[in-house]
């Protein structure tokens, strides 16, 4: 069985020249992206093996592993984050078919194009905070629009008293907020759905629902996973909405927003980075989900662009 051996290809000076200006132009940034990203996780990762409070800092000692062992049998770390789970399942699936909507809309209107693009993306250039409080107030039992708007809710009606409505309001907000860069991403990947293969499928006597799932969706199935993976990262990373509308009443504490209580209310910065640490680590696991879910060769699908 012979070996196949890919011909040497002799680099000319100049290519060499070339490739030693590119590597040294772009090490700057590779140092100040060390600098910024690696620095501060690898500080994080310090302080988590640390019983480290800032009311207290001369009293530090090495716990070790104590703080990821605290926080793993804390009921309280667990509803969190099965809290931030449920967000993120939630609203990306309610996003996605939303986001497709748009997307579909975006991509096939051919009058007043650019202005029911802007319309459909204003929301995602309003910042969260913002988005937040307005559908705090819309949500409000005083003086919101909401309990007007629905019949089976009473006039009355508190949303941020009991949890199930308080989480229900906490993901309208994010939804409304984020599904435009859903539907961005998705527009981008039904571009690249060949016209051609739809035009086919018509001839063949294909109904739309049948062209939809047998030529729109499998084409464009990595732009779906690029949109999910994204929406899913943010998602799980959520705080901004929390923080405004219940600021954690009710059980509506995320991953996020219990590592802020223990940093910067409580001042424990070793539980807090060791829970900033566990962030970090799910986050991973989420995205490495999805991607062994959807089973996109992200290389490939780029190859084939």
């Amino acid at each position: 069985m012979s070996t196949y051996v890919a011909p040497r290809v002799d680099q000319s000076d100049r290519t060499v020249a070339e490739n030693k200006l590119g590597r040294l132009l772009v090490a700057p940034a590779i140092i100040l992206m060390l600098i910024v990203t690696a620095f501060p996780m690898l500080r994080a990762l310090w302080l988590s093996v640390y019983d480290y409070s800032l009311t207290a800092p001369d009293d530090r000692s090495f716990v070790g592993l104590r703080n990821y062992t605290t926080a793993l049998t804390d009921s309280l770390f667990w509803s969190t984050t099965l809290n931030t789970v449920f967000i993120m399942v939630v609203t990306v699936a309610v996003e996605l078919v939303i986001g497709f909507i748009f997307a579909m809309v975006m991509h096939r209107i051919i009058f007043a194009r650019g202005v029911i693009r802007t319309s459909i993306l204003i929301p995602y250039g309003i910042i969260t905070v913002v988005s937040g409080f307005a559908w705090q107030f819309a949500f409000s039992n005083n003086n919101g629009f909401v309990n007007d708007w629905l019949p089976l809710v009473g006039a009355d009606f508190n949303w941020f008293g009991q949890y199930g409505s308080a989480m229900a309001a906490i993901m309208v907000s994010e939804i409304w907020k984020t599904t435009p860069f859903m539907s961005l991403l998705l527009l981008a990947g039904l571009a690249q759905v060949s016209e051609d293969m739809i035009e086919a499928a018509k001839v063949d006597g294909a109904s739309w629902w049948q062209r939809l799932w047998k030529v729109i969706l499998p084409n464009m199935r990595s732009a779906i996973m690029v949109a999910v993976l994204f929406r899913a990262l943010d998602a799980y990373r959520i705080f901004d909405n929390i923080f405004v509308m219940t600021a954690g009443a009710q059980g509506t504490e995320s991953v996020s927003f219990l590592t802020y209580r223990q940093v910067i209310e409580q001042f424990q910065l070793g539980m807090g980075s060791a829970l900033s640490v566990l962030l970090f680590l799910s986050v991973l696991v989420v995205a490495f989900v999805i991607v062994k879910v959807f089973r996109v060769d992200l290389a490939a699908a780029r190859r084939e662009g």
